[in-house]
């Protein structure tokens, strides 16, 4: 069954712009076309473009998905370079969550804070205002 880019769009969460990009961009390999010259995608295609957007997520850039694609391409003889390429951006995606991980307890920690001060629990102490001690 072959779909339309706006049903394919539905089914990836893709929008109509960035679908068009990709396949204006090469990342899409082989699309079809139907008797009108529109774009159609089949199953693959569709499995294929939401690994695009998982690589995307992942933070790959245009040009290195470019490269993966390219690699993709060349079928088995290329997945020793496609697993380097992934567990890169997998270091990279782990030192992510470690710098969201200290988001997170920086805004809990504030949070507490605030709910202590609104509660009458304890003292509110800014950082940026003048303490009572620092004005003459």
């Amino acid at each position: 069954m072959l779909y339309s880019m706006k049903t394919v769009c539905e089914k990836t969460g893709m929008t109509y712009e960035a679908l068009k990009f990709y396949c204006n961009q090469g990342l899409v390999p082989n699309v079809k076309r139907d008797s009108a010259n529109r774009r159609v995608f089949d199953e693959r295609d569709i499995a294929w473009i939401e690994s695009l957007g998982c690589l995307k997520r992942c933070g790959l850039s245009i040009q290195e998905m470019r490269h993966y694609v390219q690699l993709c391409l060349q079928g088995e003889a290329s997945i020793p370079q496609r697993k380097t390429i992934l567990a890169q951006k997998r270091l990279e995606l782990l030192e992510r969550i470690g710098q969201l991980e200290e988001a997170v307890a920086y805004v809990d920690r504030k949070q507490t804070f605030y709910d202590a001060v609104l509660a009458g629990e304890q003292p509110y102490v800014s950082n940026i205002l003048p303490q009572k001690e620092d004005t003459p």
